[in-house]
């Protein structure tokens, strides 16, 4: 991405190379792949620099718009982002507030839910992959039922495993005190002691596999 500098800031910019044209004069989108840096800056184009220090995971973070800052004296164009915003880990309610600035939709009411927390879309999550992982084996319930075979005590054991740690995680994510807490949950590292082979696990752990 480019930023074309006129009259001292920012113009325009230029997502891809193409044809472009400055003050009386059209340059062919060539000029981006074959000039320099230097010489694309003789004429006011000058590529963006990322800057993404601020950036944070959308899945936990609202980030802000990025702000495009052209800098003459080092003549350069960045784009940074502000202070990303932490998402709600709880629901969100309409209050009377939003009701009196009408921001409270047709069909809805004060105390109904207006933004769905982090907390109860991972149990939710958690539930449908603990459901899936138990319907692999449902038809050993059905095979018991129907014609009285026995189930295997391996699965019995790993069905209850599943549900155990289904309850240990929902139980981890309820107790998480906010959203960071929440993201550490769920962010993998190495668990490994100095010097040991490489162990990459995340404190909400994992379901237990079949077979293992």
């Amino acid at each position: 991405m480019y930023a074309i500098i006129t009259d001292g800031s920012i113009s325009r910019y230029v997502n891809h190379p193409k044809a472009v044209t400055i003050g009386d004069v059209q340059y062919p989108a060539k000029i981006f792949s074959i000039w320099t840096a230097s010489e694309l800056a003789a004429i006011g184009i000058i590529e963006v620099t990322f800057d993404n220090s601020n950036k944070k995971d959308e899945h936990w973070y609202i980030n802000t718009n990025q702000t495009f800052t052209y800098d003459a004296s080092a003549g350069t164009v960045t784009a940074t982002y502000g202070t990303a915003t932490a998402k709600s880990d709880v629901d969100i309610l309409f209050t009377q507030a939003d009701s009196d600035n009408g921001d409270l939709p047709s069909g809805s009411s004060v105390g109904d839910l207006k933004t769905e927390g982090l907390k109860n879309k991972l149990i939710r999550n958690v539930k449908a992959e603990a459901e899936g992982l138990l319907n692999q084996t449902d038809w050993y319930i059905t095979r018991k039922a129907e014609k009285n075979t026995a189930i295997p005590s391996a699965i019995t054991t790993w069905r209850d495993g599943i549900r155990t740690k289904q309850a240990a995680m929902e139980t981890s994510i309820t107790n998480a005190s906010n959203t960071p807490a929440l993201e550490t949950l769920y962010t993998y590292v190495n668990t490994a002691d100095e010097g040991e082979p490489a162990v990459i696990a995340r404190p909400l752990g994992e379901f237990p596999e079949l077979g293992s």
